[in-house]
């Protein structure tokens, strides 16, 4: 080789490496403020009310935090409908819809009850509760006797799930009717902005070898959270669905240690079918990771919170010990750090060519 293309190829690969450190470093700039955020909720007072779905008849409790001036500050909380588990009680959920609550959203917890062959009467969500929550919302926001009259940002809503009430979000975001999950055929609200599901999965057969599972035609941001001691919905159920949601940003989220009632106030809470796994992470450990994990995955892709979205993406996984995240997302900074590498790598090499030529 001439020492003039040995010249050549050096000066491009000490291009290349400039490039290399200066993209690290933006990044490791970005990773850095990221490090800084503070994961703890936003509110520390949280209270509740029980109101009567219009639509439904159906009770839901109502979690929405209260700040002492709640009424004279000016507040605007989205709201988050939480889809029970099969025969789990609304009040089951208590502990986990406090603590997402705290992280600035009015939480919706109803009671859904129906017959649904061939399991009986019993607690089954379904999509039509998407449309009763936002309708009551809407109602309690305008009311001026309800205690959370004008604080409900009743144009965005998230969705929250576990087990049969995570299917249902699915199929909801999905746009698919399945009979069990879905008496009435719907369209998702267009207030519906983020969806994040526990120990579930969306799939025809999921209980046959090899499982059908359902594409995921989102257009939202979708999260997928699993216990790694699922012993009612088997951890590569979830795997599979999050495979087959189609668009990004998602993300799954494995709480290690957790089994399928890591979301309840109680394992194995009376009701529904038990969990024969014992879980190895304390519940109260388990309520509160899978309740920040929801609450910031919603303040992220509801909110357009970057230090949320830097959290589920980005820190959070290496600064919380019992959690382990994959996900596809489609950051703002990308872009930014292309350009700039870009920019940067056109400035070292023309400066390269430049010597060579004298």
């Amino acid at each position: 080789m001439c020492k003039h293309k040995r010249s050549v190829n050096l000066l491009k690969l000490k291009a290349l490496s400039v490039v290399t450190t200066f993209s690290l470093v933006v990044l490791n700039m970005n990773k850095t403020a990221a490090a800084t955020f503070n994961p703890p909720p936003l509110f520390t007072d949280v209270t509740s009310y029980t109101t009567n779905l219009s639509t439904t008849n159906g009770a839901a409790d109502i979690y929405f935090p209260n700040p002492s001036d709640l009424k004279t500050g000016n507040y605007s909380f989205p709201i988050a409908l939480l889809l029970q588990g099969a025969n789990v009680n609304k009040s089951d959920y208590s502990k986990y819809a406090s603590t997402v609550a705290r992280y600035g959203f009015v939480v919706a917890v109803p009671n859904n009850e129906r017959t649904l062959p061939p399991l009986g009467t019993g607690l089954f969500a379904e999509t039509s509760q998407i449309n009763a929550v936002l309708t009551q919302m809407r109602a309690e926001n305008s009311n001026i006797n309800s205690p959370i009259a004008g604080v409900v940002n009743t144009e965005k809503l998230g969705l929250l799930g576990h087990s049969f009430g995570g299917s249902v979000g699915l199929s909801a975001i999905a746009d698919v009717c399945l009979p069990r999950f879905c008496s009435t055929p719907a369209s998702l609200p267009d207030e519906v902005a983020a969806g994040a599901f526990y120990a579930t999965g969306l799939a025809r057969t999921a209980n046959v070898l090899p499982v059908e599972y359902i594409p995921i035609s989102n257009s939202i941001p979708v999260a997928l959270l699993k216990g790694t001691l699922d012993g009612v919905i088997p951890p590569f159920v979830t795997d599979g669905t999050y495979d087959n949601i189609q668009n990004p940003p998602k993300t799954l989220i494995t709480l290690t240690g957790a089994n399928h009632y890591g979301i309840t106030n109680t394992n194995n809470p009376s009701g529904p079918s038990p969990d024969r796994n014992t879980p190895t992470i304390p519940q109260d450990v388990a309520i509160e990771t899978l309740a920040r994990w929801s609450g910031l995955f919603l303040r992220a892709s509801i909110l357009n919170d970057k230090d949320a979205f830097n959290y589920i993406y980005i820190t959070g996984d290496a600064t919380d010990p019992n959690v382990t995240v994959i996900s596809e997302r489609v950051p703002e900074s990308a872009p930014t750090i292309g350009l700039l590498g870009i920019s940067a790598a056109g400035i070292v090499i023309n400066y390269a060519r430049k010597r060579v030529r004298n």
